[in-house]
């Protein structure tokens, strides 16, 4: 099992939405600084919006929280993962595995 080695920060955004009620305030608010284990399963690349974009999955391990929730956002420095899924880990329940996909600026 990979040590959690690697200090990461948990973001949500703040508040604010824009004229259709989407959500548009910044990653500014920290909801947590923990300890993770970061793996890149699988990329692949695809042709988006007239140019080729990169799209990088990732499966991150961390402690059992309740204030971590879909949709916030990893960051390992400044590089971010949106949260899409949150799993139980299946071999010890003190942990879970966050599926992420690396953000393309």
């Amino acid at each position: 099992m990979a040590a959690l080695n690697t200090l990461v920060r948990v973001m949500t955004r703040a508040a604010g939405a824009d004229a259709l009620g989407a959500a548009s305030g910044a990653w500014t608010v920290q909801v947590c600084e923990v300890w993770a284990d970061i793996l890149h399963p699988s990329g692949r690349e695809m042709i988006a919006g007239g140019g080729e974009v990169a799209i990088v999955k990732a499966s991150i391990r961390m402690h059992q929280r309740d204030d971590v929730l879909e949709g916030m956002r990893v960051y390992r420095g400044a590089v971010g993962y949106d949260i899409q899924a949150i799993l139980p880990d299946d071999r010890n329940r003190l942990y879970m595995m966050l599926v992420c996909q690396k953000v393309v600026a």
